[in-house]
């Protein structure tokens, strides 16, 4: 018996979606992670992108424990010297949550051309609402 391997012509994406009210950070990250790899499916091939579109709503209204909230910091390096800004994560809830999960999930995805491709497939609002009714996506809830 041979080892089956996905084609990328022969994989089937389904789009989902995720509320993010009350879930802590990491723990939504990493199982928003596990479904852009595509691990959930029987047909998983660690080569080939074989997960599913998510969508993430209520992105302000994620958690964070501890004192995180206060303490956690991001951040970003212009490439000049001197050039380390860093931004409270707090202040980054308020002005882009988007971006907070966005960081997060990239962060446990493959760091090449393959983990660039699956964060495409990531879609976060900070509302209720998203622009993507049209692909009829499937409401799941996470563990956390």
């Amino acid at each position: 018996m041979k080892t089956y391997h996905a084609k990328p012509g022969e994989v089937e994406r389904e789009w989902l979606v995720v509320d993010a009210s009350d879930i802590v950070l990491g723990r939504l990250a990493s199982q928003v992670a596990q479904i852009l790899k595509g691990k959930h499916k029987p047909q998983y091939t660690p080569h080939v992108d074989t997960g599913d579109f998510v969508i993430v709503v209520n992105a302000s209204k994620i958690r964070l424990t501890g004192n995180k909230m206060a303490d956690k910091m991001k951040y970003r390096h212009s490439g000049f010297p001197g050039g380390l800004k860093e931004v409270p994560i707090a202040t980054m809830l308020e002005k882009r949550p988007e971006r907070v999960i966005e960081l997060a999930v990239k962060g446990m995805l493959p760091k090449n051309t393959l983990g660039r491709a699956m964060l495409k497939k990531l879609k976060v609002y900070g509302g209720p609402d998203h622009p993507h009714e049209a692909q009829q996506p499937r409401e799941i809830t996470l563990e956390g």
